[in-house]
């Protein structure tokens, strides 16, 4: 993510060109949303993005990360108008959520969350990329029993593991990584403690070594690293 480098696209590019990285999860660029960028600022980000030898590994998308009350038809048209960036971006993979609950009432919204998740792989389906679900603190997707009824109910969502996240919602995350790792598309390199303080990957209790090794073992080979290590735009 490297808008934890710089909101400025121009320093990312810096930033990820000193640190020998050559692909970047676009999130933040000039202090915009990447799924509010317009065709022609999605076009002048590409242009920026393939002069410096940096490709895109995925959209960093905020899809899914609002309440499931909340009205979901303009959301499908910012998840169509992100689609048309990552064309633009020759991206393949979207990150997305699965909503905030209220009140705990898991049960009560589970086949609003499956539905709605289903409606945005058909649109991501019409233009050929992948819909990666991260597990994040709050959505309906936290923890890894839920999780898993989104992937089994919807095997083309492909899942993000993150393993900081799992620490914040008190999971074990080598119990999560066994359930979840059919499923995973790519993992999010950050690491926290028992009190839910994000550290340096490898310092906190998210076994991130361990998962990485498998991941990598079994064939995988991208990873987002998302430090929030410090205050960031």
């Amino acid at each position: 993510f490297s808008d934890e480098y710089s909101p400025s696209l121009d320093e990312q590019i810096e930033g990820l060109i000193t640190s020998k990285i050559r692909m970047t999860e676009l999130r933040g660029v000039d202090g915009i949303n990447v799924s509010d960028l317009t065709p022609l600022q999605a076009s002048d980000v590409h242009k920026k993005l393939e002069s410096s030898g940096i490709f895109v590994s995925a959209i960093g998308s905020p899809i899914g990360k609002i309440k499931i009350t909340d009205p979901f038809e303009p959301h499908l048209d910012k998840l169509k108008n992100t689609c048309e960036t990552a064309d633009t971006l020759f991206a393949s993979r979207i990150r997305v959520f699965s909503f905030f609950i209220p009140d705990g009432k898991y049960d009560e919204y589970k086949n609003e969350v499956i539905d709605r998740m289903g409606k945005m792989l058909d649109i991501a389906d019409e233009y050929g990329v992948k819909l990666c679900h991260e597990n994040e603190k709050g959505i309906y997707g936290d923890i890894p029993e839920r999780c898993l009824e989104i992937h089994k109910a919807l095997p083309e969502m492909k899942a993000i593991f993150d393993p900081a996240n799992y620490v914040q919602c008190e999971v074990d995350t080598l119990k999560a990584w066994e359930m979840i790792k059919p499923y995973v598309k790519y993992l999010h390199i950050k690491d926290a403690l028992a009190d839910g303080k994000v550290v340096p990957a490898g310092k906190g209790i998210g076994n991130v070594k361990f998962i990485l090794d498998d991941y990598i073992r079994n064939g995988g080979d991208s990873v987002t690293v998302e430090p929030h290590l410090t205050v960031f735009d």
